[in-house]
């Protein structure tokens, strides 16, 4: 399905690898203006050059934990485009394999900041522009941990189970006001983010025994966001191949 997407604005964290990177092109594609966000210049630089519509594009690199940082993110969209329209919170971090007992304090904060708090900063700041001009959608990136859970991820699965939370309680706040949240829920994505992993085994936790593709999570993304999904809002879409069902 393609969208006409032209004259739309939307603000995409995680911007500059994986899924991030697979829905700025896709948007693009579409004709959205962009604000790309991420902490790693070099990536964001590479997704704008892959992006060959004659677009606009902003790029901040900073923290999505920085409230001032994302704060400066919405002015400067504001004053560029008086508008945004569409916003994809997908930045995020793994988790070492500890159980809670030996999961440091620090890294338990560090998850839940830049897994959950980032989330409603971003939608803190980003909501009342949306409001400017009569409302926009927004997705949220959980996690199939953000509705099972798994040993010894505790904070990531904390973390990604109040995504799910905060989105649905987003959506009943501004469901009268023509703003729509939503939480996608990938499962093991062929990203930077599981490089680390065995590929073969984790290939094995999927029914449909293999990895998602980005660009599949980005199409999930892209309908979300479009009027195609007018009278979604509060839902939870696991796109995982079958892995939440077992």
């Amino acid at each position: 399905m393609k969208y006409n997407f032209e004259n739309k604005v939307a603000m995409i964290t995680g911007a500059g690898s994986g899924i991030g990177q697979a829905a700025s092109l896709l948007l693009a594609s579409y004709g959205c203006n962009l604000c790309l966000v991420d902490l790693n210049e070099e990536n964001l630089s590479q997704t704008k050059a892959r992006i060959k519509q004659d677009v606009e594009i902003l790029i901040k690199v900073g923290d999505v934990t920085d409230t001032v940082f994302l704060k400066q993110c919405v002015d400067v969209i504001d004053d560029k485009f008086k508008r945004l329209d569409f916003a994809f919170n997908n930045a995020g971090m793994a988790s070492a394999a500890l159980s809670i007992a030996d999961l440091e304090i620090e890294m338990w904060n560090k998850q839940i900041n830049v897994n959950l708090n980032s989330i409603f900063y971003c939608m803190h700041y980003q909501i009342p522009l949306m409001l400017k001009t009569g409302g926009g959608a927004i997705v949220n990136t959980s996690s199939i941990l953000g509705t099972v859970a798994a040993r010894n991820r505790s904070a990531y699965i904390a973390a990604k189970h109040g995504v799910t939370g905060l989105s649905k309680a987003a959506a009943l706040d501004y469901a009268d006001q023509n703003i729509r949240v939503n939480s996608i829920h990938p499962g093991y994505i062929e990203t930077p983010l599981i490089a680390h992993f065995d590929t073969a085994e984790i290939e094995r936790k999927h029914p449909m025994q293999r990895l998602g593709k980005a660009s599949e999570i980005a199409e999930l993304v892209s309908f979300l966001l479009s009027g195609d999904a007018s009278f979604v809002t509060g839902a939870n879409y696991a796109i995982d191949g079958g892995y939440v069902t077992q």
